[in-house]
């Protein structure tokens, strides 16, 4: 049974805190060199798929195979795509302060596409984190906020997928992330489609 503890806004705060302090001791065993700095920046860039794949799949998950589990991951949903800005807003910190601290590797590692690949999707996150309060949603209306996340959540998937593939040629591991979110994608498609299979077996002769 899931602790009360853990649910809502207690469980941003708690993962928000772990996450900060988790850049705090990477960085700080490398005594705050660059070396640190970018394993942070894969640290982060880690966590951040971690959270975003049940976030992604919640709904999906708690159709597919309800109980307990699925319904707190539901229920927490909104709590964990926040923690999921906060680990990518601890990500883009470390960016930063890769790029202020080794300027010259920085650019020879970055190209102008990927920084606005990455630009459109910390807005997305952003625009996405902002509207997780209640006052944001009655300001949208629950029809526009269920398309914002929506679509934001797709693109979110996407931008992972093309982030992790590129990689792939040079470090064959980045398959893996590649693969799970697929296969949080692939959960969604199934769940939409008993989802429009139910009516019709309900509403079909006995």
């Amino acid at each position: 049974m899931t602790s009360h503890w853990i649910n809502g806004w207690r469980l941003t705060g708690l993962l928000s805190v772990l996450l900060t302090l988790m850049v705090i001791a990477i960085v700080g065993l490398h005594d705050f060199s660059i070396d640190g700095i970018r394993m942070a920046i894969r640290a982060t860039a880690r966590t951040s798929l971690i959270l975003f794949l049940p976030v992604f799949a919640a709904s999906a998950l708690a159709r597919l195979w309800p109980g307990d589990a699925t319904r707190w991951l539901r229920r927490n949903r909104r709590y964990l795509g926040v923690s999921f800005a906060a680990s990518h807003g601890l990500h883009a910190i470390v960016i930063a302060a890769f790029a202020i601290g080794d300027p010259a590797l920085f650019r020879s590692m970055t190209s102008i596409g990927t920084l606005i690949s990455g630009g459109s999707a910390y807005l997305v996150i952003m625009a996405m984190a902002a509207t997780s309060f209640d006052r944001a949603v009655s300001w949208l209306g629950p029809r526009n906020w269920r398309a914002l996340h929506w679509l934001g959540g797709w693109y979110i998937a996407v931008s992972f997928i093309v982030t992790n593939a590129k990689r792939i040629p040079d470090m064959p591991l980045y398959w893996l992330p590649v693969v799970l979110v697929l296969a949080a994608i692939a959960l969604r498609l199934v769940s939409w489609w008993q989802g429009r299979r139910a009516p019709r077996m309900a509403s079909a002769p006995v």
